[in-house]
């Protein structure tokens, strides 16, 4: 083998090697290209749906607030015929006897 086709052998071998390492990165890129929609699209649904655990605990914190608001409505109510300034809906008779 001459010296210029060693060379030229060498320099083939090296475009070669180059060149996988540049197909392996073109690879990837395109699979990443192609999964994204895939990844998006999951995430949205993950987003606009609700696990029971989230409905659950939703509803728990719903009621606990309905609780809290018929509570302290009870407690002003009481609060208004004890002091002789009930309004029209308080039901004094049936808060007295709570």
């Amino acid at each position: 083998m001459s010296h210029h086709a060693g060379m030229r052998a060498m320099i083939i071998l090296a475009c070669g090697a180059a060149l996988s390492g540049c197909a392996s990165t073109i690879a990837s890129t395109v699979v990443g290209i192609v999964t994204l929609p895939v990844k998006v699209a999951s995430a949205a649904v993950d987003a606009a749906t609700t696990s029971q655990a989230e409905a659950d605990r939703n509803a728990g914190r719903k009621l606990r607030l309905e609780q809290e608001r018929a509570g302290k409505e009870l407690r002003l109510a009481q609060r208004r015929c004890r002091d002789g300034k009930p309004l029209a809906s308080d039901n004094c008779a049936a808060l007295q006897q709570r």
